[in-house]
């Protein structure tokens, strides 16, 4: 069964935060962050640098924080505790980067919730879409696939993440939002900036800068296997479009 909650005035969300302890931070001292009712984690919360302090900003949340499971998140237990195989050295590193209660915290994650929204009504929540945490939704996928991916989905309003890209659009008779990435986002803006959403009564699409470089710092001081890569995507990253037409051509990516 779906978790659901609700009805609330105010939900702040905070997708693909990506183990980016200085962005998230950042986030969750924005003023209309702490006095959101609910801080909604559409999911790949800690695949990133600093995955135990980002389990421990969120857990201080208590229960105003609702976390989806993305398929990072997923990958992290899998590859803990259920055999599944390392393809790359980072899959070996990331899990030893958890605790035992973190790793529990993340298979505790439901694939979707429901938030009844003042203003909105029922919103949805999923990482890559209401079938699949891997499907990229885009601003462009097109209204044929959207409508197939949100079948059987009683509510307007679909968040999700996955893409780290930020938007807010009508297609398929739906609201297709995303909050973007707090943590390793793909835009046009300066790096050090961190994007989320406030919704409630309507979507308003944020953002928050931070410094770049202590993120960038942490990617050397932890050891992370895709330092370089990571460093490369804080500092120039993608741009929408690229990111855009790659996803619309793979639909799903792990």
């Amino acid at each position: 069964m779906t978790p659901r909650y609700g009805p609330v005035r105010r939900v702040a969300v905070l997708a693909d935060v990506h183990g980016n302890v200085p962005a998230l931070r950042a986030v969750l001292a924005e003023p209309d962050v702490q006095a959101a009712d609910l801080v909604v984690f559409p999911g790949d919360l800690t695949w990133g640098p600093e995955p135990q302090r980002t389990v421990d900003l969120v857990q201080a949340l208590g229960d105003r924080a609702v976390c989806v499971r993305g398929n990072a998140d997923r990958a992290v237990y899998e590859l803990a505790r259920q055999g599944r195989t390392p393809e790359r050295e980072r899959d070996f590193w990331m899990p030893q980067q958890h605790s035992a209660e973190a790793i529990d915290f993340l298979e505790s994650f439901p694939f979707t919730v429901v938030v009844d929204v003042e203003g909105l009504g029922g919103v949805r929540f999923c990482h890559g879409s209401p079938r699949k945490d891997t499907e990229c939704v885009t601003p462009e996928t097109p209204e044929a696939r959207y409508a197939e991916l949100s079948a059987g989905v009683p509510e307007h309003v679909i968040v999700t993440g996955h893409t780290h890209l930020q938007f807010d659009r009508a297609v398929a008779g739906r609201r297709s939002v995303n909050s973007g990435s707090v943590g390793l986002p793909y835009h046009l803006g300066k790096p050090g900036t961190a994007y989320w959403a406030l919704l409630g009564p309507d979507v308003a699409l944020r953002s928050t800068r931070y410094d770049v470089q202590a993120a960038v710092q942490a990617c050397v001081d932890t050891g992370d296997p895709r330092a370089d890569v990571i460093t490369r995507y804080l500092l120039t990253p993608p741009t929408p479009a690229e990111v855009t037409a790659h996803a619309e051509g793979l639909v799903f990516s792990d």
